[in-house]
């Protein structure tokens, strides 16, 4: 393979129809696939800097510094106050494996969450996770003594997608019925663990307090 190709030097020379960010971006990374293919050094290839210079023009035109950095501090408070398990729900992990070990990191987290909530003892419980195929999102599980709580998108429909059921024991894996709630309760961990231990009947205990060590 050996290419080199001599519409990225046009296009270099002449970039007055690359107006966009992703035209622009789209060259660059077609320049630099071009060089590559060709065994050449990207970092001295005057297509590629010329185009990426380029980009730099496009981008003078966009907001101030200034104005840019506000907006993107705005947009991390924003992101911190919104969980980002709500939003993989609703665009889907499959077929994207960032998104995907995401939606199980979050998972995790949450079904975390959810045990200190429900008061659960430590080694009473334990919190599994299977990514399954590239097709599913796959499965968070937490499994304790006398209950069972899974998260999954997309099998059982929108806000669908926790089941959770009454077990006894964690060699249970059929239990009792299934109940069904969506992943805006599950990221409420306090008012979830309310309704699961009213709807399975299990014990009010008050959740611990963590202790602070000095």
């Amino acid at each position: 393979m050996n290419y080199d190709l001599a519409f990225r030097y046009s296009q270099a020379l002449d970039p007055s129809a690359l107006i966009t960010i992703g035209t622009a971006l789209h060259a660059i990374h077609a320049a630099i696939t071009d060089c590559r293919n060709a065994g050449l050094d990207l970092e001295r290839d005057p297509a590629v800097i010329l185009l990426a210079r380029h980009l730099g023009t496009v981008c003078e035109t966009r907001a101030t510094d200034a104005d840019l950095r506000r907006d993107c501090i705005a947009r991390i408070a924003e992101l911190r106050n919104r969980p980002v398990l709500k939003t993989l729900a609703y665009r889907g992990v499959a077929h994207d494996e960032p998104a995907k070990r995401l939606f199980h990191s979050e998972g995790r987290a949450a079904m975390r969450r959810l045990a200190d909530a429900l008061a659960l003892d430590e080694g009473s419980f334990d919190i599994r996770s299977n990514k399954g195929g590239p097709a599913v999102s796959g499965e968070v599980t937490l499994h304790g003594e006398d209950l069972w709580v899974q998260l999954s998108l997309g099998l059982s429909g929108p806000d669908r997608e926790v089941c959770f059921r009454k077990v006894q024991g964690r060699d249970d894996h059929l239990g009792d019925r299934n109940r069904w709630a969506s992943i805006r309760e599950l990221v409420d961990p306090g008012r979830f663990a309310a309704r699961i231990r009213r709807e399975l009947r299990l014990s009010t205990s008050q959740p611990v307090v963590p202790r602070l060590v000095a």
